[in-house]
């Protein structure tokens, strides 16, 4: 068993507001769970307007196949406009 973590570091220019973040934040965290069906969770930065980080969990069979998973989850986060990336880290267990 692998167990494949992901900590996302995002910054949030056009937030004005805890609510306009969230708002943000939760369509991340929808189209993450439900196009690859993983574990995702705003884990930092919870008080903040413009910063916020996302944790994601995979867990397979074989290192390839959630390592696989985990750059996906990456490039969607990263497709997205409304956001800047600052920092990715990726761990196996």
């Amino acid at each position: 068993m692998v167990v494949g973590t992901v900590l996302v570091e995002l910054h949030i220019p056009q937030s004005t507001s805890l609510k306009a973040k969230r708002s943000v934040v939760n369509r991340i965290k929808q189209r993450l769970a439900s196009k690859f069906n993983v574990s995702v969770a705003e884990v930092d930065y919870q008080d903040l307007w413009q910063r916020a980080a996302i944790g994601v969990a995979v867990v397979g069979g074989e290192k390839a196949v959630v390592e696989s998973s985990l750059t996906k989850v990456v490039r969607l986060i990263e497709s997205e406009t409304s956001i800047e990336v600052l920092a990715v880290d990726v761990n196996f267990y």
